[in-house]
């Protein structure tokens, strides 16, 4: 199983998809620290933050901006890696190899899985790490409602990382169901409004419950893909 994923990585070009979330990582970083410390969120009149109810301290715009961000990027991955193949036959090739078709999708959506995962973490790393060393020269706008020193700081942010990557599985079932890439990313961003999105004061990103649903429906998303791999048509 390594071994293809590593073949799915260089045959889609990796170091382009590294790039793109390097940069991706460095503009969330440049926008989250100015959104606590240069005041781009203040309201011009009161000079206070606005924010919508229940996004007043400065770990939930860190949660929905990395999250968006990073679950488009999934779906845009998967598009490319998997719905893209079927659309454009190259699947068939890959087909033709004597390896199951479900070991083959799988080594797909891991590949994609495994390097999001690790992007996302890293992003969240680098933008709760710089908004923490900023904490020592200037005032942030927003309260810093996390402590990088306790463990369950990184549990939660690992956890959080599985659950937005994994519901990437949702949009790539959609995808291949309707046999376009294009509804792979849109349903990733309708994805965003349903789990992220405030709808005066109802939001469903602080119920505890949500991520472990979203995580069990991604997974049984993710079995549909795969089980219908054997006898999903290729023309």
């Amino acid at each position: 199983m390594g071994k293809l994923i590593k073949l799915e990585w260089k045959k889609h070009r990796i170091g382009a998809y590294i790039r793109n979330a390097v940069i991706l990582a460095a503009v969330l970083c440049l926008f989250l620290y100015a959104l606590a410390y240069l005041g781009i969120a203040n309201d011009p009149e009161t000079g206070a933050p606005d924010a919508a109810p229940g996004n007043g301290t400065i770990s939930a715009p860190v949660e929905l901006f990395t999250s968006m961000s990073f679950l488009i990027f999934t779906g845009v991955m998967l598009a490319a890696f998997i719905v893209s193949a079927y659309k454009n036959k190259t699947m068939n090739l890959m087909f033709s190899y004597p390896i199951r078709r479900q070991k083959i999708l799988l080594s797909q959506m891991l590949a994609v899985w495994i390097f999001n995962f690790t992007a996302l973490t890293l992003t969240k790393l680098l933008i709760y790490g710089c908004i923490l060393a900023g904490s020592r020269f200037q005032q942030s706008s927003f309260p810093l409602d996390f402590d990088m020193g306790s463990a369950g700081f990184y549990v939660q942010l690992l956890a959080k990382s599985a659950v937005i990557v994994t519901m990437g599985f949702i949009a790539l079932f959609i995808g291949l169901a309707m046999k376009s890439s294009k509804a792979t990313i849109v349903s990733s961003f309708l994805l965003i409004f349903l789990t992220q999105g405030t709808v005066g004061d109802f939001t469903l990103a602080d119920k505890a419950i949500v991520p472990v649903v979203c995580m069990g429906i991604s997974l049984v998303f993710a079995f549909l893909s795969l089980w219908g791999a054997q006898t999903r048509d290729l023309n």
